[in-house]
């Protein structure tokens, strides 16, 4: 009888080793760039907010209140929330980061970074996020800002990166999600209530600030 062919086989794909390359050089290239920026706020949130919508003006004029307190403001670089939070560090005279990404829907730089850097990969990307921010703010967003969201509050959880920061901004818009995580979440004990604090949530850009200095201040 015949032995069934396996679909399933790994194929060694001739180019793997090299890939391994451009990995380690995005790192280097990443760890010698955002070493100099000193300590960093990152704003995370939708590409799809309007430049009129409240969420774009509240998170550039909290971009423009941090970076008067002397932080760098990191985005991942493209429009929306990323592009007022570029805005506000610049109109500030601050450090303006933008952390690109190559994707399919090639995403293009705002125009108000100081600062940029390109990268293949998002695992690359997400460690200098982690590496370099001392606070991290979550705007309104979609998928792509709850993953991130949900990688800082793990890191957070697990006790992989020390205490910072971490600020969920849009009570109204993000209710649905925190009535989630305090309802079945706790109830089923997937999480205890120590976990619900490893993040704060606000609607006030004074509130931010101050979350952020009481916290380096202390």
């Amino acid at each position: 009888m015949k032995k069934a062919k396996d679909s399933h086989k790994y194929t060694f794909e001739a180019d793997d080793p090299w890939r391994v390359f451009r990995i380690m050089s995005e790192f280097v290239d990443g760890f010698d760039d955002l070493s100099k920026i000193g300590k960093a706020v990152t704003f995370f949130g939708g590409t799809k907010i309007k430049k009129d919508s409240k969420y774009y003006k509240l998170a550039q004029k909290a971009a423009h209140k941090l970076s008067k307190c002397g932080y760098a403001i990191v985005t991942g670089a493209g429009p929306g929330i990323m592009e007022a939070a570029n805005r506000g560090a610049r109109e500030a005279g601050g450090i303006s980061v933008g952390l690109n990404i190559e994707i399919p829907l090639q995403q293009k730089p705002n125009p108000y970074i100081t600062k940029s850097l390109y990268f293949r990969y998002f695992f690359v990307r997400k460690v200098m996020f982690a590496k370099y921010s001392k606070a991290v703010i979550v705007f309104p967003g979609g998928y792509g800002t709850l993953d991130e969201f949900a990688e800082f509050i793990t890191l957070l959880q697990t006790e992989k990166i020390e205490p910072f920061p971490v600020i969920v901004f849009g009570k109204k818009y993000w209710s649905g999600l925190l009535e989630w995580l305090k309802g079945p979440m706790l109830k089923h004990g997937l999480i205890s209530k120590e976990n619900l604090n490893v993040f704060k949530v606000t609607d006030s850009v004074n509130e931010v600030a101050s979350i952020i200095n009481g916290f380096y201040n202390k």
